[in-house]
């Protein structure tokens, strides 16, 4: 479909650039009224995710914020159970190094719960607060994990399902609907993904530059304990001293990534996990939205003629935004320019 350019800015001017836009959100934005359920899945490799549940009061709200459906909403006071399937559900995937209590995540489960969405923000192995059994970790290419994800809200009875990503979840949640092609099972309607990575090599040499090293040094400094706790665990899989080599997330990829994971090299990781190799199969309605300012991932990485060609996918370019930032200048019930974009998508029918 057309690439879609939104030229009205979206920030306040108080925060003036991609960097900004990025950080406010992530330092400041906080969001304490999500009551998650948490679900341990046991994988078939005797490993575990963390599901973390939120479910529809039953209702919607109007733009005043009142909710409607109060005889619903009144028989699901505290929350409905596993087994009442009657909401759609959105299965949301987090960016690198997060889980589901980021700001993005709980401020899209809080606007999507209002309106009438179950939500199951799943956590990656290692992610949950609690260091995952096996010796695999988790990375952008990881499609199999949320194949385990969806058939398990399958099995739930959910016969409607929307995926989200942002981030690193972004360019896995599109990776895994491009592998599904026509193929993908009938009750995954639509796909919405936020702040994309499709180029895994560009955007993983773009954060090596001198204004990105802030966001390097942070992912690396929380991927360090991680990698010695396997070492300490796998000695056989992984030599926790060659962290030291480890200065750019190339090296990380090329050291850990494509050795835990079964990949030749990091260059041979990045080809065949960037989802810019899968988009083009994608068969179900998918809008993919990244700001032009975002420091992480450059534009000319975005596959924007081969999606301008496709006949299911919507890329919609803001000015701003930063990266899974999206403060809006006006703020309603708190939501987030993104939450209102992507609540917009999942209610309209595609045009074609």
């Amino acid at each position: 479909m057309p690439v879609v350019h939104t030229t009205s800015p979206i920030a306040p001017f108080w925060l003036p650039n991609g960097h900004f836009q990025s950080i406010y959100p992530a330092l400041f934005r906080k969001i304490g009224d999500v009551p998650y359920q948490r679900e341990r899945m046991v994988t078939p490799d005797q490993d575990f995710l963390d599901l973390d549940w939120a479910f529809s009061k039953g209702g919607k709200e109007n733009e005043g914020g009142k909710q409607e459906g109060s005889e619903r909403r009144k028989g699901a006071k505290g929350g409905r159970r596993c087994g009442e399937k009657s909401m759609p559900l959105v299965i949301l995937s987090h960016g690198l190094e997060g889980n589901s209590t980021r700001q993005y995540i709980l401020g899209m489960v809080r606007l999507l719960t209002r309106h009438g969405y179950d939500c199951l923000a799943w956590n990656y192995r290692s992610c949950s607060g609690e260091m995952n059994q096996q010796a695999r970790f988790y990375h952008s290419g990881a499609t199999d994990d949320l194949d385990l994800v969806v058939q398990h809200a399958l099995a739930k009875g959910y016969t409607e399902i929307n995926l989200m990503g942002f981030s690193l979840g972004g360019n896995l949640t599109l990776k895994y609907v491009g592998e599904q092609g026509t193929s993908i099972h009938p009750a995954i309607q639509k796909t919405v993904v936020f702040s994309v990575p499709m180029d895994l090599l560009a955007c993983s040499r773009a954060i090596e530059k001198r204004e990105n090293r802030v966001y390097l040094r942070r992912f690396l400094r929380t991927l360090k304990p991680k990698v010695e706790l396997k070492g300490r665990h796998f000695p056989d899989r992984l030599d926790a001293s060659q962290y030291q080599r480890v200065k750019t997330f190339y090296d990380f990829d090329h050291i850990f990534t494509a050795a835990l994971h079964g990949f030749d090299s990091a260059d041979d990781y990045y080809a065949r996990s960037s989802a810019k190799y899968y988009v083009e199969h994608i068969a179900i309605p998918t809008l993919i939205v990244n700001a032009l300012n975002d420091p992480l991932i450059p534009p000319e990485s975005l596959p924007q003629q081969l999606i301008a060609d496709l006949p299911n996918v919507w890329l919609e370019l803001t000015t701003d935004g930063g990266h899974c930032g999206f403060r809006p200048a006006q703020m309603t019930d708190g939501a987030y320019w993104s939450e209102r974009r992507a609540l917009k998508f999942l209610r309209e029918q595609p045009v074609y």
